[in-house]
């Protein structure tokens, strides 16, 4: 049986393109739609070649989302760069079943406004020696949830934020795919 993935995204939608043709090719798991609460978002174009339904909604109510992942029972829900916080109608349909990467190593550099470029410079403006991801389940408190995985990657002290988001990213395109597949292995 083929294991489901919905994945939310609010973005660019480069890790949902990543993570989709990581699995175009996989037997056992599929990525079934992508789920972007933003109307003009770049994970439209990037997905559309794809072959993967890609919808727009709403995350003002949380009624679509819950009844949207209910109804399509995924194994995992994955946030892409999805910046909004999670129903807890959702969390408690699906315990230990939504999964988030934050461009930072937890617990440093996390919560609410924490996101993308805000993280980076942060990172920077601390002289850190290091950054990295952490992919963790989602509960109720913003990058709170049990860490599953974490990497680094070192800094050089003139690396900008720019410089440092790239060296995450490119951690989080090797990574994130891989994490997936082990969660539904």
């Amino acid at each position: 049986m083929t294991k489901k993935i919905i994945i939310l995204a609010s973005g660019g939608g480069t890790n949902a393109e990543n993570i989709i043709q990581y699995f175009q090719k996989s037997p056992s798991i599929s990525v079934h739609s992508v789920l972007c609460n933003k109307k003009d978002a770049g994970v439209f174009q990037r997905v559309k070649p794809l072959n993967v339904d890609c919808h727009w909604f709403d995350s003002s109510t949380s009624a679509f989302l819950v009844d949207y992942c209910s109804d399509n029972a995924p194994d995992l829900i994955i946030l892409a760069g999805y910046l909004r916080k999670i129903p807890a109608a959702l969390i408690a349909n699906f315990p230990n079943k939504i999964i988030n990467i934050h461009p930072a190593l937890l617990p440093k550099y996390g919560g609410k406004g924490m996101y993308g470029m805000h993280v980076h410079t942060a990172v920077k403006q601390a002289n850190e020696a290091e950054s990295g991801i952490t992919i963790h389940y989602v509960n109720e408190y913003y990058d709170e949830g049990a860490i599953i995985f974490q990497t680094k990657v070192a800094l050089h002290p003139q690396d900008n934020p720019t410089q440092i988001a790239a060296k995450v990213q490119a951690l989080e395109y090797k990574y994130f795919p891989e994490i997936i597949e082990k969660q539904l292995l």
